[in-house]
């Protein structure tokens, strides 16, 4: 009687193509397949020969599946005496990062440039550089704020913005751009593009190896496809003739993997009346995301220049006592991603200050306002 009551395994009941197919791809939140590889070893042994964690960040960022490899860095070096297989590292990196990609209570979107690549051109230097789309006010220093390409005499030339975000890994929701108004132009033209698109991904060089914005080279920036691995290209979106932050909302939360980010601008409307070119100027960009460093980063192999997810666990309690703290008997590597973060995150500050104090010039200066100078 026993044996006849007696209820098989599940998998074993429906099979392992069914059960992958049709059961555990239609597990949306990374918890509830944590919880079923807790069910029992045949259940968990099947999640991780199976890749369902993986499987599960791809369905929920398709850019993941560009990662060539994941790997786990510890502050202090695996033991030996306690191996482990390749599946089951993987599950765990994967696991986690399922779980970072839906929870945004750690970290909430915020703009997330840290500092200009390069544009594909520029009409005068420093003047109207790029560098000043940076900056949210149109009148910075009682001068014009905003960037200016190249005058083309035909209007479908495109141009491109390409910047460093503030984390080598981070989620990307929304893109603003605002297009600039040349107030002191007779009939104060606004000199936007028809449409816009976005590039995300990174350069396929070691890190380090960048060329960034210089007097010399700027109009000879490498915007080139080849010099980049883009992971993810957005739609084209139509842009307003309108002196306004145009907001840009991506049809689904996009990882950006390697911290690059490229604004397409695509078509020109406005001629200048001087010369009787097309131009595309901008005012003011801002990306809006979140950084899952320095849970995760991102290192580029050589010379493929394939991305290499890095998994450090440690650094769910990184403080500042442990940034200040001696580290040497913290591995190599640990120290050097570490050291990366913590770089990234001073730059990041230190150009949040330097807009900060540039406004508070600007608004200081005798007593005078943008709103004085445009009345």
């Amino acid at each position: 009687m026993a044996e006849e009551c007696r209820i098989g395994d599940f998998l074993e009941l429906v099979g392992p193509d069914i059960s992958t197919t049709c059961v555990f791809s239609r597990l949306d939140d990374p918890a509830d397949l944590v919880r079923a590889a807790a069910v029992s070893r045949t259940w968990r042994r099947f999640v991780i020969e199976n890749s369902l964690s993986k499987s599960l960040c791809v369905r929920l960022c398709p850019e993941v599946a560009t990662v060539a490899a994941a790997a786990e860095v510890t502050r202090s070096p695996p033991s030996p005496s306690a191996p482990e297989s390749d599946s089951e590292r993987d599950y765990r990196i994967y696991s986690n990062l399922a779980s970072a990609l839906v929870s945004d209570s750690g970290n909430p979107s915020v703009g997330c440039v840290l500092r200009c690549i390069g544009a594909s051109s520029t009409d005068t230097f420093p003047e109207e550089t790029m560098v000043h789309t940076l900056d949210k006010h149109e009148l910075v220093n009682f001068h014009p704020s905003y960037w200016s390409s190249c005058g083309a005499d035909d209007p479908e030339e495109p141009e491109s913005l390409t910047y460093r975000l503030n984390s080598d890994i981070c989620i990307v929701d929304e893109i603003r751009v605002q297009p600039f108004l040349a107030f002191f132009q007779y009939g104060e033209p606004i000199y936007s593009s028809k449409r816009v698109r976005f590039r995300m991904g990174h350069y396929k060089l070691p890190r380090g190896s960048e060329s960034f914005v210089t007097h010399e080279d700027e109009n000879k920036m490498i915007n080139a496809d080849k010099k980049y691995m883009w992971t993810y290209t957005s739609p084209e979106f139509p842009m307003l003739q309108e002196n306004v932050l145009q907001s840009f909302k991506l049809p689904h939360p996009v990882l950006c993997i390697g911290g690059v980010l490229m604004i397409e601008l695509l078509g020109r409307v406005q001629k200048q009346e001087a010369d009787d070119k097309y131009y595309i100027c901008v005012c003011h960009v801002e990306v809006i995301g979140r950084s899952l460093s320095p849970l995760f980063m991102i290192d580029i192999s050589e010379p493929g220049g394939y991305s290499i997810l890095k998994y450090l666990p440690d650094a769910k309690n990184l403080s500042a006592e442990d940034k200040a703290q001696d580290n040497t008997k913290d591995s190599l590597e640990w120290q050097s991603l570490v050291a990366r973060y913590i770089q990234m995150n001073h730059i990041a500050v230190l150009n949040a200050r330097l807009m900060h104090i540039n406004f508070m010039l600007e608004d200081d200066d005798d007593g005078v306002s943008d709103d004085d100078l445009l009345e």
